[in-house]
């Protein structure tokens, strides 16, 4: 019974309280027709007749006597098939009017739950990323209005803190990539001068390397807030050949550069989305899986398609992963402890990742790999 929808129970629950309240009726209506007919029905004996009638009677009163019992025996059967069939017609009509009586409940409860599906329904498009939306429910002020304002008034602050977020951030990493290009522009032109000392050569190469791991943080800040803006590109994509254009980057495919190897299965896999978008939680995929790897590690890229879902998995060697870790892998700027030697990470890779599958209504999760490394699977619809 908990496992029903609310429309079934309470559909049930005014069924049965019809159907209680029917054969308490049906059962009081039989008492009473019983009293009543118990009342009236007396047994006639010969000492209860007036003399004259038994002066008139003379030697025939005992036949006469014998017919009157005869007649109450009568009277009797027809009483009580009177009272068998009040109780047999009356059930026959009682569950024939519970069934109408359940209809008409499963009516009313439709009703009474519609604007509680209004709510539902609201509420899960506001899970799908729009926080514009509301319930604006007009009618009567009762506990449902209250409900559906108090809802309405969530939203907005959720809405507002949203929105006040993707601005700051939007805003900082703006204004952050003015002195940052500044710096690299100052940097290069100081080591493009006609025999730079060595320190100036080393100092000028580590303040490069620091510069760019910066702009990186930047532009996935900028990605992050992109993928929590609902899609406005919905183009046909294949994850196969965006995991064939980043797999065949000489970055990744060399051996000698990229350190780990890397092997892809890929089947076709449309799903409706951003390119852009999609192209980078592949390369945050790849680019995590060669990073944080072991010497002479594998790196597997696969693309497969069930039913109406494309599904992307990638994973790779790697030191063991406790499972209790992985969830805070998808929060930004969270690492585990044995994945913070890596220079070129930005610790937005999965929050990116996990951000830009939820904007295309699927879902990203992680899992330890047997022997070491992780295996992340992105699941998108197709």
């Amino acid at each position: 019974m908990k496992h029903l929808r609310i429309r079934v129970r309470l559909t049930a629950l005014f069924g049965a309280l019809f159907l209680a309240g029917g054969v308490l009726l049906l059962g009081v209506t039989y008492l009473l027709v019983q009293q009543n007919i118990h009342q009236r029905n007396s047994n006639v004996k010969l000492d209860d007749l007036p003399p004259e009638v038994r002066q008139t009677l003379g030697v025939d009163q005992r036949r006469f006597l014998d017919l009157v019992q005869q007649l109450q025996a009568r009277q009797d059967q027809v009483e009580q098939a009177t009272l068998d069939a009040l109780v047999t017609q009356g059930s026959i009509a009682l569950g024939l009017v519970t069934v109408i009586g359940v209809g008409f409940g499963w009516l009313v409860a439709e009703r009474a739950l519609r604007p509680v599906e209004r709510i539902t329904e609201t509420a899960r498009r506001v899970a799908g990323g729009n926080l514009h939306e509301r319930i604006a429910m007009r009618g009567p002020r009762d506990e449902i209005k209250e409900l559906a304002d108090t809802v309405d008034s969530m939203l907005e602050r959720l809405d507002q803190a949203f929105d006040g977020q993707r601005r700051f951030a939007a805003n900082a990493s703006h204004e952050l990539r003015t002195p940052i290009a500044i710096n690299r522009t100052l940097i290069e032109v100081a080591l493009g001068r006609p025999d730079p000392p060595p320190e100036v050569v080393q100092l000028g190469e580590t303040l490069l390397a620091v510069n760019a791991r910066h702009e990186r943080l930047i532009d996935g800040l900028l990605t992050l807030v992109a993928s929590d803006q609902p899609l406005t590109v919905h183009d046909r994509v294949d994850l196969a050949s965006v995991a064939r254009h980043v797999v065949s980057d000489p970055v990744v495919s060399d051996p000698v550069v990229s350190g780990p190897e890397v092997s892809a299965e890929l089947e076709p896999a449309v799903v409706v989305g951003d390119p852009v978008l999609l192209e980078r939680v592949v390369q945050n995929l790849v680019d995590n899986a060669l990073a944080y790897n072991v010497p002479d590690g594998k790196v597997w890229v696969t693309t497969t398609r069930a039913g109406d879902r494309a599904r992307l998995v990638v994973e790779n060697t790697g030191p063991v992963i406790p499972a209790y870790e992985i969830p805070g892998l998808f929060e930004p700027f969270r690492r585990l402890r044995s994945r913070t030697g890596s220079a070129r990470g930005t610790g937005l890779g999965l929050s990116i990742v996990r951000s830009v599958a939820v904007a295309h209504g699927g879902t990203a999760d992680a899992e330890p790999r047997a022997g070491g490394g992780l295996r992340v699977t992105v699941t998108l619809p197709t």
